[in-house]
């Protein structure tokens, strides 16, 4: 099963920061109720660029693979071509981690109790 507990997920995000990896200081876990109360996790990461967060979590509860989600803005958000540059920095940040959780989930071994 692809969902992740919390405490899972926070020795992996802690294990990302370890590596120094860019944003990694703006990405937190918090609670996500899965189904039947179980303890599940999403991670959160908010831009500095752009009034935008993005939930990092499995495309489904049986898939390895991870997906990152934007919450909708209701402004227009407006950038030069250097707020551009820095947003797309912040944005393959975000690929990068949503990367790592995917390999995470891929090599663990052992049983995760949700």
């Amino acid at each position: 099963m692809a969902f992740r507990n919390l405490e899972t997920l926070e020795s992996w995000l802690a294990e990302y920061r370890a590596l120094g990896r860019p944003l990694a200081d703006a990405a937190r876990v918090t609670v996500q109720d899965g189904d039947g109360g179980a303890n599940t996790g999403l991670v959160i990461v908010r831009l500095g660029h752009a009034p935008t967060g993005v939930f990092i979590q499995p495309a489904t509860q049986d898939a390895s693979g991870w997906v990152a989600t934007m919450e909708p803005r209701e402004e227009i958000l407006v950038l030069d071509p250097a707020g551009l540059l820095e947003l797309s920095a912040e944005l393959a940040a975000v690929s990068d981690l949503c990367a790592f959780l995917e390999e995470k989930s891929r090599a663990y071994e052992g049983t995760d109790v949700a």
